[in-house]
């Protein structure tokens, strides 16, 4: 058995626990090689690799990043794409491709998997939102720094009897927002997908720190936005990918409170913080179960699958399956658990 390995996307804590359970699995047991491609299918559409053994992993499992790099390119951002990662398959002598990465990633394995070019994948994102998974490696990691962050802003608006916001990373879901505002007793956490009134926030904050001294802290998920008309909303440039650039909610959300209330508030943007450094305990062994199931599911030949967490228990899925749609907070878990503590 000899696969490809590559980590695309964004990085994450835990890509290199993937790459080290896939290596030792594949050489220990299975008797295969694995072959890795640097900075994701760039290096396949480039012939940029390196033959990846046990000697080669030692080391990297509480590391974060990716031995490997990565990168957003994808095959189908080419004419030509689709053509070059099957000549790379072949030259290589490839059974498959084990693809670490989101849901765009992984689109483009089921995508590749429909032009007869083998692909596994393992679901990679810190926003949790990837379908037919309980959980994505990563998420705990970035939930846990987020709390630490909010417990940390707590002291210092209570000092000054500030409003601090928080924002966080979530693009289309609120995953980390909740967790990491429930966690961090916010006072507010607001999502996607809830569109918030900024009337009803401000009145909240001033009953809340009318004649008392309170700290109040809310927590924004960047994909976060008002209800149409409530108040202006952020304005993203776009990359060279089609991706919007996020980040900039939380300043607005800023002024308009202190616009409105008076209330001196501040902003704190957690970015790219909540996807660095070192991997929780939870993560890792995530992370070292999803590796080993897909070498697994490689040496089986059962291509077309992605790993997922499922009652506690590592299964296959159909890729078809895990990106048919993203997966969202569950409304009746936001409003019946983390709103009856809003502004309390």
């Amino acid at each position: 058995m000899r696969i490809g390995v590559l980590t695309s996307g964004g990085d994450c804590p835990g890509l290199n626990a993937v790459i080290r359970a896939i290596v030792r699995k594949t050489e220990r047991v299975h008797g295969g090689t694995v072959v890795g491609f640097r900075d994701a299918w760039r290096g396949v559409l480039e012939d940029d690799w390196e033959e990846l053994d046990i000697e080669r992993c030692r080391g990297i499992l509480p590391r974060g990043g990716t031995i490997l790099g990565t990168s957003r390119i994808q095959p189908y951002q080419f004419p030509d794409g689709p053509a070059r990662v099957r000549e790379a398959m072949q030259r290589q002598g490839l059974d498959g491709f084990v693809v670490i990465g989101g849901d765009g990633s992984l689109g483009a394995a089921r995508d590749l998997m429909a032009e007869g070019i083998a692909c596994i994948g393992v679901p990679k994102t810190i926003d949790n939102d990837i379908s037919a998974t309980e959980m994505t490696f990563g998420f705990d990691t970035a939930v846990h720094v987020a709390t630490s962050a909010i417990d940390r802003l707590h002291t210092t608006a209570e000092a000054h009897d500030r409003v601090m916001v928080v924002e966080v990373m979530g693009r289309n879901t609120g995953h980390i927002a909740v967790r990491a505002g429930l966690a961090g007793g916010a006072t507010l956490t607001l999502i996607p997908e809830v569109p918030f009134q900024i009337e009803e926030i401000c009145a909240a904050l001033t009953r809340r720190h009318g004649g008392n001294k309170f700290a109040s802290i809310l927590v924004v998920a960047e994909g976060a936005q008002p209800e149409d008309g409530s108040m202006s909303s952020v304005v993203y440039d776009v990359d060279r990918f089609g991706h919007e650039r996020l980040g900039g909610v939380g300043q607005l959300l800023a002024s308009e409170i202190e616009g409105r209330t008076g209330l001196e508030t501040r902003v704190t943007t957690l970015g790219y913080i909540q996807r660095g450094g070192t991997p929780t305990a939870f993560d890792r062994v995530l992370a070292s179960r999803f590796g080993v199931e897909a070498a697994d599911a490689a040496a089986a030949g059962d291509w077309g699958k992605m790993v997922a967490l499922q009652a506690d228990r590592i299964c296959r899925v159909d890729l078809e399956a895990a990106v048919s749609h993203p997966k969202t907070v569950d409304l009746e878990f936001y409003e019946q658990v983390v709103r009856p503590f809003f502004a309390c």
